[in-house]
């Protein structure tokens, strides 16, 4: 039985909310973690020694700083992401010239992936630069960047808006769809390519909970593997900003390369 197409979107939606929750709720840590190493990796030596610092500094809620951007963030963009996939994949079924039903290629599903992820770029860019102000909140005050420091979300989205205006929320738009866009071509590429090899000759909407657990892990580890670097410059240049101007994702790019080789992309 074919499923409504607003009701597929619904679905999707739901499911990408769902997804998007579960995600911050597990990972929080890690990624206040990472956007702390990525925007000043000279304070710590490792992960260890980022988590032991900040829990000695900040205590354990440093750990969840930033947590309700990072939920509106997540959950907003799988639900856009989830939302656009079905759609994009209609679009890339007439690019190819097949029909409706016709099941796409895992080359073709990454396609489609990446095209949504364009989407999910417009409401991500905005809750993950005041998330990741909200992180290395902390070190911008250690570093002597800024003099006050800005705890609540609200404080944050204030500063923005009072100096750069509603634009502002977009500081490191480029380095966003630059790590989106591609991230997510491999993300489905390889969830896709995994669902295929636990199908073996199979239908894989017959695959069970594990082996789609074990797909997804797959696709997010391409996913990070390929845009890493990107992701370090996007966390530099929306962190930094709130010091005062800062140069652009290439500039910021060559920058990180000179001073610091490997160091901050890996």
């Amino acid at each position: 039985m074919r499923i409504n197409s607003a009701i597929q979107a619904a679905i999707d939606l739901t499911a990408g909310a769902a997804g998007g929750t579960a995600c911050v709720v597990t990972g929080q840590p890690f990624d206040t973690a990472k956007v702390k190493m990525q925007t000043f990796p000279d304070m710590y030596k490792g992960i260890v020694d980022c988590f032991v610092k900040t829990y000695k500094q900040v205590g354990f809620r440093g750990f969840y700083k930033g947590t309700t951007p990072a939920l509106v963030a997540n959950i907003a963009e799988n639900s856009v992401l989830f939302m656009c996939y079905g759609f994009c994949q209609q679009i890339v079924r007439r690019i190819v010239g097949v029909d409706r039903k016709t099941k796409l290629s895992d080359l073709q599903n990454a396609a489609a992936g990446s095209f949504a992820s364009a989407f999910a770029t417009l409401v991500l860019c905005p809750t993950e630069l005041v998330k990741c102000r909200l992180q290395a909140m902390h070190e911008m005050q250690l570093s002597g960047k800024i003099i006050q420091g800005h705890n609540t979300v609200w404080s944050v989205v204030k500063s923005v808006i009072q100096r750069d205006g509603p634009l502002g929320f977009y500081r490191g738009l480029s380095s966003t769809l630059l790590r989106e866009v591609p991230g997510y071509f491999f993300f489905f590429g390889g969830y896709e390519l995994s669902r295929t090899f636990f199908a073996s000759g199979r239908s894989k909407d017959e695959l069970g909970p594990i082996p789609l657990l074990l797909s997804g892990g797959f696709g997010g580890s391409c996913l990070w593997i390929a845009v890493y670097p990107v992701d370090c410059v996007k966390s530099r240049i929306q962190v930094l900003s709130m010091a005062g101007k800062q140069t652009g994702f290439m500039g910021t790019f060559v920058t990180v390369v000179r001073t610091e080789a490997h160091g901050c992309s890996f």
